[in-house]
Protein backbone atom coordinates (compact mmCIF):
# COMPACT_ATOMS: atom_id res chain seq x y z
CA UNK A 1 0.00 0.00 0.00
CA UNK A 2 1.09 3.63 -1.01
CA UNK A 3 0.61 6.68 1.24
CA UNK A 4 1.66 8.73 -1.31
CA UNK A 5 3.86 9.28 -4.57
CA UNK A 6 6.09 12.45 -5.09
CA UNK A 7 7.41 12.54 -8.63
CA UNK A 8 7.05 14.47 -12.03
CA UNK A 9 3.77 14.51 -13.84
CA UNK A 10 5.09 13.36 -17.21
CA UNK A 11 1.86 12.74 -19.45
CA UNK A 12 -2.01 13.98 -18.68
CA UNK A 13 -4.97 12.34 -20.11
CA UNK A 14 -8.60 13.43 -19.21
CA UNK A 15 -8.80 9.88 -16.85
CA UNK A 16 -5.20 10.17 -15.29
CA UNK A 17 -1.71 11.10 -14.61
CA UNK A 18 2.12 9.32 -15.03
CA UNK A 19 3.76 10.12 -12.52
CA UNK A 20 7.47 9.40 -12.39
CA UNK A 21 9.15 8.83 -9.60
CA UNK A 22 12.87 7.43 -9.47
CA UNK A 23 12.17 6.13 -13.10
CA UNK A 24 8.90 4.28 -12.56
CA UNK A 25 6.16 5.53 -14.32
CA UNK A 26 2.86 5.39 -12.08
CA UNK A 27 -0.45 5.58 -13.86
CA UNK A 28 -2.71 7.14 -10.96
CA UNK A 29 -6.52 8.02 -11.61
CA UNK A 30 -7.15 11.23 -10.28
CA UNK A 31 -10.50 13.50 -9.81
CA UNK A 32 -9.04 17.04 -12.07
CA UNK A 33 -6.01 15.64 -13.70
CA UNK A 34 -5.98 19.13 -15.56
CA UNK A 35 -5.10 20.08 -12.22
CA UNK A 36 -1.68 18.93 -12.43
CA UNK A 37 1.04 20.61 -14.83
CA UNK A 38 3.46 18.65 -17.30
CA UNK A 39 6.96 18.12 -15.90
CA UNK A 40 5.86 19.88 -12.31
CA UNK A 41 6.78 18.10 -8.94
CA UNK A 42 4.01 16.44 -7.00
CA UNK A 43 2.56 14.89 -3.88
CA UNK A 44 0.34 12.63 -4.83
CA UNK A 45 -1.77 10.57 -1.80
CA UNK A 46 -2.55 7.42 -3.41
CA UNK A 47 -4.72 4.59 -2.37
CA UNK A 48 -4.39 1.36 -4.16
CA UNK A 49 -7.60 -0.78 -5.34
CA UNK A 50 -7.27 -4.58 -5.74
CA UNK A 51 -10.02 -6.43 -7.41
CA UNK A 52 -9.82 -10.47 -8.35
CA UNK A 53 -9.34 -8.75 -11.95
CA UNK A 54 -7.33 -5.29 -11.44
CA UNK A 55 -5.00 -3.51 -9.78
CA UNK A 56 -5.97 0.35 -9.93
CA UNK A 57 -3.97 3.30 -8.02
CA UNK A 58 -6.32 6.57 -7.67
CA UNK A 59 -4.76 9.90 -6.68
CA UNK A 60 -5.17 13.15 -4.92
CA UNK A 61 -4.05 16.36 -4.05
CA UNK A 62 -4.64 16.70 -0.86
CA UNK A 63 -4.90 14.47 2.26
CA UNK A 64 -8.86 15.71 3.13
CA UNK A 65 -9.20 13.73 -0.51
CA UNK A 66 -8.36 11.10 0.06
CA UNK A 67 -10.15 11.07 2.61
CA UNK A 68 -13.19 11.46 2.01
CA UNK A 69 -12.39 9.20 -0.88
CA UNK A 70 -12.28 6.26 1.54
CA UNK A 71 -15.16 6.85 3.63
CA UNK A 72 -17.17 7.32 0.03
CA UNK A 73 -15.82 3.92 -0.74
CA UNK A 74 -17.01 2.29 2.64
CA UNK A 75 -20.62 3.63 1.83
CA UNK A 76 -22.41 0.30 0.31
CA UNK A 77 -23.19 0.80 -3.03
CA UNK A 78 -20.51 3.49 -3.96
CA UNK A 79 -17.51 2.31 -5.28
CA UNK A 80 -14.57 4.03 -6.52
CA UNK A 81 -15.87 5.51 -9.62
CA UNK A 82 -19.08 6.91 -8.34
CA UNK A 83 -16.62 8.11 -5.56
CA UNK A 84 -13.90 9.75 -7.57
CA UNK A 85 -17.06 11.41 -9.99
CA UNK A 86 -18.27 13.19 -6.63
CA UNK A 87 -14.69 14.45 -6.11
CA UNK A 88 -14.27 15.51 -9.57
CA UNK A 89 -17.64 17.30 -9.99
CA UNK A 90 -17.50 18.90 -6.24
CA UNK A 91 -15.06 19.87 -3.69
CA UNK A 92 -14.63 18.18 -0.44
CA UNK A 93 -15.91 20.99 1.67
CA UNK A 94 -18.84 21.18 -0.24
CA UNK A 95 -19.25 17.63 0.03
CA UNK A 96 -18.92 17.44 3.59
CA UNK A 97 -21.19 20.08 4.36
CA UNK A 98 -23.87 18.60 2.60
CA UNK A 99 -23.60 14.99 4.28
CA UNK A 100 -23.45 17.20 7.48
CA UNK A 101 -26.99 18.88 6.20
CA UNK A 102 -28.21 16.05 5.06
CA UNK A 103 -29.02 17.43 1.67
CA UNK A 104 -29.40 14.41 -0.23
CA UNK A 105 -30.46 16.70 -2.80
CA UNK A 106 -27.13 18.01 -3.42
CA UNK A 107 -25.79 14.39 -3.77
CA UNK A 108 -27.80 13.21 -5.96
CA UNK A 109 -26.01 15.88 -8.77
CA UNK A 110 -23.38 13.82 -9.05
CA UNK A 111 -23.32 10.99 -11.77
CA UNK A 112 -24.16 7.79 -10.10
CA UNK A 113 -25.65 8.84 -7.24
CA UNK A 114 -29.45 8.58 -6.72
CA UNK A 115 -31.60 8.82 -3.70
CA UNK A 116 -31.36 5.45 -1.93
CA UNK A 117 -27.32 5.83 -2.86
CA UNK A 118 -27.16 9.91 -1.23
CA UNK A 119 -29.72 8.46 1.62
CA UNK A 120 -27.20 5.80 2.09
CA UNK A 121 -24.08 8.40 2.55
CA UNK A 122 -25.68 10.29 4.62
CA UNK A 123 -26.87 7.95 7.04
CA UNK A 124 -23.24 6.26 7.23
CA UNK A 125 -21.45 9.24 7.04
CA UNK A 126 -23.05 12.18 8.98
CA UNK A 127 -20.60 12.72 11.75
CA UNK A 128 -17.73 11.11 9.81
CA UNK A 129 -16.68 13.87 7.96
CA UNK A 130 -15.75 16.59 9.35
CA UNK A 131 -12.42 17.61 8.73
CA UNK A 132 -11.86 20.55 11.78
CA UNK A 133 -15.43 22.13 11.13
CA UNK A 134 -14.28 23.62 7.89
CA UNK A 135 -17.28 22.83 5.47
CA UNK A 136 -19.28 24.55 3.36
CA UNK A 137 -23.34 24.99 4.55
CA UNK A 138 -25.02 23.32 1.20
CA UNK A 139 -28.99 23.74 2.83
CA UNK A 140 -30.18 27.29 2.14
CA UNK A 141 -32.14 26.60 5.89
CA UNK A 142 -28.95 26.14 7.66
CA UNK A 143 -27.41 29.15 6.22
CA UNK A 144 -29.90 31.37 7.03
CA UNK A 145 -29.90 29.98 11.13
CA UNK A 146 -26.25 30.48 10.33
CA UNK A 147 -26.64 34.17 9.19
CA UNK A 148 -28.87 34.79 12.02
CA UNK A 149 -26.72 33.11 14.90
CA UNK A 150 -23.75 35.86 13.28
CA UNK A 151 -26.72 38.78 13.69
CA UNK A 152 -26.81 37.78 17.02
CA UNK A 153 -23.03 38.01 18.07
CA UNK A 154 -21.66 34.49 17.54
CA UNK A 155 -18.65 34.01 15.98
CA UNK A 156 -18.53 31.38 12.50
CA UNK A 157 -16.41 29.13 14.47
CA UNK A 158 -18.58 28.11 17.13
CA UNK A 159 -21.56 27.96 14.57
CA UNK A 160 -19.69 25.49 12.63
CA UNK A 161 -19.28 22.63 15.68
CA UNK A 162 -22.70 23.06 16.41
CA UNK A 163 -24.75 23.27 12.80
CA UNK A 164 -24.03 19.61 12.00
CA UNK A 165 -26.06 18.62 14.97
CA UNK A 166 -29.29 20.52 13.49
CA UNK A 167 -31.85 18.74 11.59
CA UNK A 168 -32.93 21.25 8.32
CA UNK A 169 -36.39 19.51 8.01
CA UNK A 170 -37.27 21.98 10.93
CA UNK A 171 -38.14 25.76 10.17
CA UNK A 172 -36.02 28.37 10.43
CA UNK A 173 -37.24 29.65 13.83
CA UNK A 174 -36.82 26.43 15.54
CA UNK A 175 -33.99 25.44 14.07
CA UNK A 176 -32.31 28.97 15.74
CA UNK A 177 -34.00 28.03 19.11
CA UNK A 178 -31.90 24.64 18.63
CA UNK A 179 -28.99 26.25 18.22
CA UNK A 180 -29.10 29.08 20.88
CA UNK A 181 -29.90 25.90 22.99
CA UNK A 182 -26.65 24.29 21.92
CA UNK A 183 -24.28 27.01 21.94
CA UNK A 184 -25.40 27.88 25.70
CA UNK A 185 -24.16 24.69 26.77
Amino acid sequence: MYGYITGKVVDITPKDIILDNNNIGYQIIVPNPYSFKINEYFKVYTYQHVREDEITLYGFMEKEEKELFLKLISVSGIGPKSALSMLATGNVREIVGAIEARNDVYLRKFPGIGPKASQQIILDLKGKVNFGNNYIITSNKLEDVSEALVALGYKKAEIAKIISKLDDSLDEGTLVKMALKLLTK
